[in-house]
């Protein structure tokens, strides 16, 4: 069997659960890969405008896709330092995880719920950062957009995971009714209709300013 043949085999599997969770941790490593790679970006970047606030930034595409703009803006270090270092040092973790959960390992449920409780403060600190770029800073940081969308992206995937392995200390009630959500795929309309909302917010905000 070829090794293309083999990858389609283990994301086709036939339990379904095993099946999901494949996918699940697949998204979550995709997603925590991109934000790091971002991540690294914008830090080199950040040290680059500590040395010359003037540098020429590579993602400063025009007035509105513009990386130096929202970097020098204070919300670009709300911790006294890029906040780019926060992701520098959050993502090798989800990356653990997500290698972790393709071999078939288990993690502990307090592990997971602490996991979910990190992620959703990161999820809520990089939507703050995107409105604040959006209707208070007026220019947006390509580099940033993509932290944004993988980390929508990731968390996702492990409230998917955590809901269906009841890892969130959910009242009973809530607990069914959030596991049945997910065993319909609400959960992945809602995560489209969120990332089409972005999108169609930012073109009707910007219009032709994005590739002005």
């Amino acid at each position: 069997m070829s090794k293309v043949a083999q990858l389609v085999a283990y994301f086709r599997h036939d339990d379904k659960k095993i099946r999901d969770n494949r996918w699940i941790f697949a998204s979550m490593l995709v997603g925590a890969l991109l934000s790091l790679l971002a991540a690294f970006v914008l830090s080199v970047e950040a040290i680059q405008l500590a040395k010359n606030p003037n540098a020429s930034l590579s993602c400063s595409v025009n007035v509105v896709l513009n990386c130096a703009t929202v970097a020098k803006h204070p919300t670009s270090e709300l911790f006294g330092f890029p906040n780019s270092f926060l992701g520098m040092i959050a993502e090798p973790v989800v990356i653990t995880v997500a290698i972790a959960g393709l071999a078939g390992i288990a993690f502990p449920r307090r592990f997971m719920f602490a996991a979910q409780i990190g992620y959703t403060l990161g999820l809520i600190f990089a939507i703050y950062l995107f409105f604040t770029s959006m209707f208070v800073i007026g220019a947006l940081c390509p580099w940033c957009l993509l932290v944004t969308a993988s980390t929508i992206f990731v968390w996702f995937s492990i409230t998917r995971y955590n809901i269906r392995e009841n890892n969130l200390y959910l009242p009973k009630k809530i607990q069914k009714a959030a596991h049945t959500f997910i065993e319909k795929d609400y959960d992945k309309v809602v995560l489209g209709s969120l990332i089409v909302a972005i999108v169609a917010g930012i073109l009707l905000k910007y219009g032709d300013g994005l590739l002005g």
